[in-house]
């Protein structure tokens, strides 16, 4: 078993997690889109250990234009994570809530410099003693196979990158920032996101996945939608329920409700996309897919009146591992 994080760090999902654990896995998804939506690019630094104490760390590129994707290894000792904030350092790429700056160089066909700027404040996931970020009361339980947070569901992007030769103007363009941190990422799972919508105040995340539990496992469920300046969220802890979970070759249909009559239908179609690594136990194991060009049509209701209803484009979508499982295991 792990020890609980101390307070500091489960109410600052933000920040880094590591205290020198095996197996142990950290990793920051940094998604940029340009104001034309012609440039997207998710940045991704982390730190990887196995469960034999190897470690290395990490910055993975995914063109969500091309859908090309990179894996840039580096020595563990290169990288830092802050205890009580956003901020990461991978080598030369730094990583905060002002913006990031990268000088990355694979040696073969990846050049990616410059820096964009983080324009207002960070939205990150509301924090409360009672409720610590997207994880709800399970941050505080030790021992999860994978914890995630929201660092932030949309800002302003500036500045430019030089990427393989052309440069990528993301002045005015939209940013998000996420987190997940543990030993391995769930052996199922389906994970959907945009900030593009028709009505800009909207940002949705949403997750549903297998999670061991004792002797068993359950479906775990966590959406996070921003609107019109409200929060809403559909969560395992908050007693929210999935009515319909289906997943195809062209789409991912999800409608959930909780206990206040809300309801949240979500149909997200498919697209090609490229392979990222993901952490195993052993290794940083190239398997899964994304897509930077997803999209996401979304309907809140309550008590059968819509409160909206939108469509997210340029969204990022992952189906990954035994979906056959998360499709026929039960909510807790």
């Amino acid at each position: 078993m792990w020890p609980i994080d101390s307070l500091r760090t489960v109410w600052h999902p933000e920040a880094g997690h590591d205290r020198g654990r095996a197996p142990y896995f950290e990793g920051w998804y940094v998604k940029l889109v340009s104001a034309d939506r012609a440039a997207r690019l998710a940045v991704i630094p982390g730190l990887f250990r196995s469960d034999s104490g190897e470690a290395e760390a990490f910055v993975q590129v995914l063109d969500g234009a091309t859908g090309r994707s990179w894996y840039v290894p580096y020595e563990a000792s290169l990288f830092r994570s802050a205890p009580d904030r956003f901020g990461v350092v991978v080598g030369p790429n730094r990583f905060t809530a002002e913006g990031i700056a990268l000088d990355i160089d694979d040696g073969h066909d990846l050049r990616l410099q410059g820096r964009v700027g983080i324009e207002g404040s960070l939205d990150r996931w509301p924090v409360t003693p009672r409720s610590p970020g997207a994880m709800g009361w399970y941050a505080y339980v030790p021992a999860m196979e994978c914890y995630h947070g929201v660092v932030s569901f949309g800002h302003g992007l500036s500045g430019s990158l030089a990427f393989n030769g052309a440069n990528l103007d993301f002045g005015h363009g939209r940013g998000y920032i996420e987190q997940d941190w543990g030993q391995a990422f769930p052996a199922g799972y389906i994970w959907m996101h945009s900030n593009h919508f028709g009505d800009p105040t909207v940002s949705l995340m949403g997750s549903v996945a297998l999670i061991p539990w004792l002797r068993g496992q359950f479906r775990g469920l966590l959406i996070g939608l921003r609107a019109e300046g409200r929060f809403y969220r559909f969560a395992t802890y908050t007693g929210a329920k999935t009515e319909t979970l289906q997943v195809d070759d062209e789409h991912v249909v999800c409608v959930v409700h909780d206990r206040a009559g809300r309801r949240l239908e979500l149909r997200a179609e498919r697209t090609g996309g490229a392979l990222l690594h993901a952490p195993i136990r052993t290794e940083m194991h190239k398997r899964v897919e994304e897509t930077l060009d997803a999209t996401i049509h979304l309907r809140l209701s309550e008590n059968g009146r819509t409160l909206l209803e939108d469509v997210g484009r340029v969204g990022a979508l992952e189906v990954h591992g035994d979906i056959a499982a998360l499709l026929g295991t039960a909510d807790r």
